[in-house]
């Protein structure tokens, strides 16, 4: 083998080595790690991954558990800088995960959207639902509740195929 084919093979070797510790995926986004977060978070809701924001967002929200839309959530001083520190550090705009970049590429940089509903690409993928999908569907009632459909929405996985719409079955285009 001459040495720029060695050369190459050693680059392409390195860039699959490394490519799993650098947060790259082929698709979705980091699943939640952090078991602080997930435990409070998920004493009143689904722990929304950290990708799903960009980091203002997180910062803003954490900072006002007082009043997180309209229940107190309020947390040790502790324990909020550790939400704070794992949120921000997993957030759409330092995640290398293809949905985290695509939903941070649709959030303009002075905005800093509280839900993750009202960024423009979670928007835009869902605007083909219906009533009867959601405010209608009592098992569902509101598109926050990711976890009502994304069957993998535990391991960061959000693709059409894994969607299941309660008492509708799978999601078809």
């Amino acid at each position: 083998m001459n040495n720029k084919i060695k050369a190459y093979v050693a680059i392409i070797g390195t860039a699959l080595i490394l490519a799993p510790g650098l947060g790259v995926s082929a698709s979705g986004v980091a699943p939640v790690t952090n078991t602080l977060y997930k435990n409070e978070c998920s004493g009143c809701h689904f722990a929304y991954q950290p990708g799903l924001l960009p980091a203002r967002s997180w910062t803003k929200l954490l900072n006002n558990l007082g009043d997180h839309f309209g229940e107190n959530a309020e947390v040790s001083k502790e324990d909020l800088q550790a939400l704070v520190t794992y949120a921000t550090a997993n957030a759409a705009d330092t995640s290398r995960h293809k949905r985290s970049v695509k939903i941070n590429k649709s959030i303009g940089k002075n905005e800093t959207p509280l839900r993750i509903t009202e960024t423009g690409y979670i928007k835009h993928k869902h605007r083909e639902l219906r009533t009867k999908h959601v405010k209608g569907n009592p098992q569902v009632k509101t598109l926050s509740r990711c976890e009502a459909c994304h069957t993998r929405i535990n391991d960061g996985s959000f693709r059409e195929r894994e969607i299941r719409i309660p008492g509708l079955g799978r999601w078809e285009d």
